[in-house]
């Protein structure tokens, strides 16, 4: 599979280049940024793996001069819906990294595309991975959901969105991908630009999440069922991240991105129609799912616009599905 990154950020730095690296049958074909030392400092890292890789101003010049299988957005998300869109009109595929959008209405179109992109939701190849058998197919469920981090230590060159965007947005994807159920309605929101917590009320359950760009880094995930008992748990972050590190095992962003990227090469293989659907068999994050997960952030402003009032989710269009 022959990938194109379009920004060389800190998501490109640390996640995609070290992830393709180590990925049989990766090849990054390609990088595009605006600021010259980005680009390099990603040319760079994917030549310590004996290959090289063109540089370009802009995506456009790279979906014109080299062939891909697939363009990763991994810009800021006001670019998103122009880059998608070019590797739409070249007839590449796309995978747009979080957030979709800044609002709703981006979401939906970023949807409209042909072929339409699939969002980088890659906490489904993490705390997913080592939860989703453990969690029934049918039943109700409580979940509690956290994830919080340092923004500083990150070191975004660009981006700075809101938690809710920023990490908040991961937790509301997981939370439904888990469940394999609907958002319904946001209750309880309270959004500070560094920190969000909501209640979401699911078809078949019910989500707390809280998430916060000011704090050491913690990932919690509890799911349990009707009765209070504990069906399955996950923690990352803290000592148990830094002992891994220190034993030589893969750093967890590596990690996922690296199964989410496997995911990928597979999904290319099969028909279009069957990525338009949510619950797509390899776990990825298809437009449907995007808009979802916007629709919730939009509900949950409007909730704490409300001082928490209960506000419903919009639904998914038969477009988007």
């Amino acid at each position: 599979m022959r990938i194109g990154i379009a920004g060389c950020g800190r998501i490109a730095e640390r996640g995609y280049v070290p992830a393709a690296l180590t990925t049989p049958g990766v090849e990054i074909a390609g990088f595009a940024d605006l600021d010259r030392e980005r680009l390099d400092r990603c040319r760079q890292l994917w030549a310590q793996g004996d290959a090289e890789a063109p540089g370009f101003a802009d995506a456009g010049s790279m979906l014109e001069a080299v062939a891909l299988d697939l363009l990763v957005v991994a810009a800021p998300a006001g670019q998103h819906l122009a880059l998608a869109a070019e590797a739409a009109a070249a007839g590449v595929r796309s995978l747009v990294e979080k957030p979709p959008a800044a609002d709703l209405e981006g979401a939906r179109r970023l949807a409209s595309l042909d072929p339409p992109p699939l969002f980088a939701f890659n906490r489904r190849f993490l705390q997913g991975d080592e939860l989703r058998e453990a969690i029934p197919a049918e039943g109700w469920l409580e979940l509690d959901l956290e994830l919080r981090f340092r923004r500083e230590a990150w070191g975004a060159h660009q981006a700075h969105d809101e938690a809710l965007l920023d990490a908040g947005i991961h937790l509301i994807d997981l939370a439904c991908n888990l469940t394999g159920a609907a958002p319904i309605a946001v209750r309880q929101a309270k959004i500070e630009h560094e920190r969000a917590e909501l209640e979401l009320e699911l078809s078949r359950g019910r989500a707390r999440i809280h998430c916060a760009t000011d704090r050491s880094h913690r990932e919690q995930v509890s799911v349990s069922d009707r009765s209070g008992k504990t069906l399955a748990r996950s923690t990352w972050g803290g000592i148990r991240s830094r002992l891994s590190g220190l034993l030589g095992r893969p750093d967890p962003l590596v990690l996922s991105l690296r199964r989410q990227l496997e995911a990928v090469g597979v999904s290319l293989t099969e028909p279009p129609h069957l990525l338009l659907r949510q619950g797509h068999p390899h776990r990825l994050a298809t437009a449907a799912d995007g808009v979802a997960a916007m629709a919730v952030v939009e509900a949950a402003r409007r909730s704490a616009e409300l001082g928490g009032a209960e506000v419903t989710v919009a639904p998914v269009t038969e477009a988007a599905a």
